[in-house]
């Protein structure tokens, strides 16, 4: 691990970070750019973090540009991949970090907001993989990090929608792993558990109640989370696939 310094292991690179403007995935592109990585700050809403997250990659020497595209919407996600390719030649890594994180009851989960957890964990993260691995084929390899999330593995009340799109992540990383495998493209998912980001107003509560159930007592800082891409990405660990890691401090364990 690299505990993001500067050791430039991924220079000459170029990596996709979806939702990457703020929060643990704006850390993750910061870290890739400080190793040297060419990197697309992806974002949706977030304009002005995006522009800064970018200025601050320049100003400390690396290179990115901001990109808004919906990840749910094809075309968006091609559009976007034909500029990185435009700009840069091709495409090396594929940060899967768009996700919908709400607590919500199941009787008050409403059809749409079902349909749009699910579409941008699955759908979102399907289309960026299918648009990104023939550039990663032509570079003869290529490193998929998809990014899930602890209900999926693990109980959570509230979370049936979150929990359901997480689960099925994990199963999108394991076929995914096996099928680009011959091709040296590289598939894993970081599981994080209790993250500290700048979270909406009505999480806080939920936040808080359940931090104390870390044996750590704490959560992750973002940047445990970012080391852990980046060394998903390095040279190191190109005979790692098809894996689920646990970033969590003991809140659950999983034996094999």
């Amino acid at each position: 691990m690299t505990n993001g310094e500067d050791n430039r292991a991924l220079d000459g690179q170029v990596a996709i970070v979806t939702g990457s403007a703020i929060n643990t995935g704006r850390t993750m592109a910061k870290m890739l750019a400080r190793a040297g990585a060419a990197v697309v700050v992806n974002y949706l809403t977030s304009a002005d973090a995006a522009r800064d997250t970018v200025k601050e990659i320049e100003a400390a020497g690396g290179r990115a540009f901001a990109h808004c595209a919906d990840v749910t919407k094809i075309g968006e996600v091609e559009a976007m991949v034909a500029d990185t390719v435009s700009r840069w030649g091709g495409i090396d890594i594929l940060v899967n970090n768009a996700n919908i994180r709400s607590y919500r009851p199941l009787l008050e989960i409403s059809i749409d907001e079902w349909r749009s957890t699910l579409a941008t964990s699955l759908d979102g993260f399907f289309y960026c993989v299918r648009t990104c691995v023939p550039h990663m084929i032509a570079r003869g390899k290529g490193t998929i990090v998809n990014i899930g999330g602890g209900s999926g593995h693990s109980g959570v009340a509230n979370r049936c929608h979150v929990a359901t799109a997480k689960a099925g992540i994990a199963g999108m990383t394991g076929a995914l792993a096996a099928e680009l495998a011959p091709h040296n493209i590289t598939v894993n998912c970081i599981v994080p558990g209790r993250v500290d980001t700048v979270k909406p107003a009505a999480e806080r509560n939920q936040h808080r109640a359940v931090r104390s159930d870390s044996p750590m007592g704490r959560s992750a800082a973002q940047e445990e989370i970012a080391d852990l891409v980046l060394y998903l990405c390095g040279e190191g660990c190109r005979y790692m696939s098809g894996q689920m890691l646990h970033v969590n401090g003991a809140r659950y364990v999983t034996i094999a």
